[in-house]
């Protein structure tokens, strides 16, 4: 829910430090062309901590980004044409301008979004381990040499960059995943234009500062790199700009389905990543304390808003007391509280919005049969705290097919590893899934083509923490998109089958007299 401009308190001690990242009580929220701009509706950013204002900024029109787009266009063929390692140099220097402000990038991480401190910081630091990466990729964008069939011939794939591409970010990550998507389209050869969450623009407009600032040192065009702040008005701009081969979408599968069938309508491509429904299975020969401390991360960490948050816990039976006594005792010892207090384990809900979808939540379950362990509460606070909650649930009930973007964790009993494996896979989404055993069968089983179904397939670690180096997205209902590792780059490229005839003469015309 974005919030109309009301008055702010920027001038709190405990903002001081925004002033070192660029921002202001008032800030332009347009970045297009190496020009600030905004003529669209001023919001105010609220800290979930106590639901106090921040600052205020001006959001970009459609004017904004029309303006900015067409700089963006103009600055599309001088970025292609740039050698690919000379623009991984510029991405380095990118990861060089976030180390020198990761404390503060990731403080206004954790004040504006709501995650703990040391999660704020690690997200800034998986936005500068993605910049070098990049820079080392920058120098292996290679095609193949492919056997021709034909005398005299060469037969090769070449990669070539797309020109721009648009990414749409959520609240959740508001940092980490842009640098997923920008730093490969980048050193791929493509401007980006960015939105970032609505309620996060603070951190959008930090990070484009330092981003801009790179490109104006090296004398670049400003529109290799946009921003435009902004609701559903900037993110349909971008769905529907057909100058936009590429949109890489982060949200609800909702949205990212109405994205897709407007961009699929102008025959561009997106890249989805979606709702999350993760299941965690504990065997009978696994290491509790580990699988306990895993779960507690997992479902936890983030107030239960990222997308790979566990959501439901499938026990074996054999260990199912145990494992549900260890997890109660954790849970009682975590602390909720402001998100950037040193020994707060699970900080707010991002918005009051969050908080009616939790109480709603709640109500779903009850009303459904489940039984509440622990938690299930909203807590009497300022900020948007809610109980971390652990619910026995019958596995059939309709509210677990679906995605309570909150500390929730439903938790299952199963006697075979088939039937946790069917449990795990019975739900809409498909993204990060894992089971705790020491069972090289039960292992390979479970990775095999009859174990899991989702995109992220663990084994003794949490659902959550993906590297970059691996490719990162999930199947059915979280939209089959990949970013980050592996041949992720591929995405933000077109392929074309090249042929080439060195010889004097087509194999197929021989015998026929052309004249001459």
């Amino acid at each position: 829910m974005r919030v109309g401009a009301m008055a702010v308190k920027f001038e709190r001690e405990d903002y001081q430090f925004l002033t070192e990242l660029g921002l202001a009580p008032e800030n332009l929220g347009c970045y297009g062309g190496g020009v600030w701009r905004a003529n669209g509706p001023t919001v105010t950013t609220i800290n979930p901590s106590d639901n106090e204002p921040i600052a205020t900024v001006r959001e970009a029109s459609l004017e904004d980004y029309e303006d900015s787009m067409k700089a963006c266009a103009d600055a599309r063929r001088m970025w292609m044409l740039t050698p690919a390692p000379k623009r991984g140099e510029i991405v380095r220097q990118i990861g060089d301008g976030l180390r020198a402000k990761l404390p503060l990038l990731g403080k206004l991480v954790s004040l504006e979004m709501g995650k703990i401190l040391p999660e704020g910081i690690g997200e800034v630091q998986e936005f500068i381990d993605m910049c070098d990466y990049a820079v080392g990729l920058s120098r292996q964008l290679s095609g193949s040499i492919i056997p021709s069939e034909r005398p005299n011939h060469a037969m090769m794939e070449v990669w070539n960059p797309l020109g721009i591409v648009g990414v749409i970010t959520a609240f959740n990550f508001p940092c980490a995943v842009l640098g997923w998507n920008a730093c490969i389209a980048l050193v791929c050869g493509n401007c980006v234009v960015w939105k970032g969450a609505p309620t996060t623009p603070l951190l959008t407009l930090a990070t484009t500062r330092i981003i801009a600032e790179v490109f104006e040192r090296n004398k670049l065009p400003g529109g290799i790199f946009t921003c435009a702040c902004g609701g559903a008005e900037i993110g349909s701009a971008i769905a529907h700009d057909a100058r936009i081969p590429l949109v890489s979408f982060t949200g609800s599968t909702k949205v990212g389905m109405l994205v897709q069938s407007i961009v699929h309508a102008r025959h561009g491509k997106v890249l989805l990543e979606l709702s999350g429904n993760n299941a965690i299975i504990v065997m009978d020969d696994a290491v509790l304390p580990l699988a306990i401390r895993a779960v507690l991360f997992a479902a936890v960490g983030t107030a239960g808003q990222r997308c790979t948050t566990c959501r439901r816990l499938i026990v074996h039976e054999k260990v199912y007391d145990d494992m549900l006594e260890g997890l109660l005792k954790a849970y009682k010892q975590v602390k909720v509280g402001n998100s950037v207090e040193g020994d707060t384990l699970c900080g707010p809900l991002h918005s009051k919005l969050s908080m009616s979808g939790f109480t709603e939540g709640i109500k779903k379950i009850k009303a459904q049969g489940g039984n509440i362990l622990t938690g299930g509460s909203t807590i009497n606070r300022a900020g948007n705290f809610v109980e971390p909650t652990l619910v026995e649930i019958s596995h059939d009930a309709e509210v677990v097919r679906e995605e309570l973007f909150g500390p929730v964790l439903y938790v299952f009993k199963i006697k075979s590893l088939e039937e946790a494996i069917e449990m795990n896979n019975s739900v809409p989404q498909g993204l990060s899934s894992s089971i705790f055993t020491r069972n090289p069968e039960t292992i390979f089983t479970w990775i095999g083509p009859t174990g899991s179904d989702c995109g992220i397939v663990n084994v003794n670690i949490p659902t959550n923490g993906a590297e970059i180096g691996g490719a990162f997205g999930g199947e059915k209902a979280t939209g089959g998109g990949r970013e980050a590792g592996s041949d992720s780059w591929k995405q933000y490229m077109h392929r074309a089958t090249c042929t080439i005839n060195y010889g004097k003469d087509l194999p197929l015309a021989q015998g026929i007299n052309f004249g001459g």
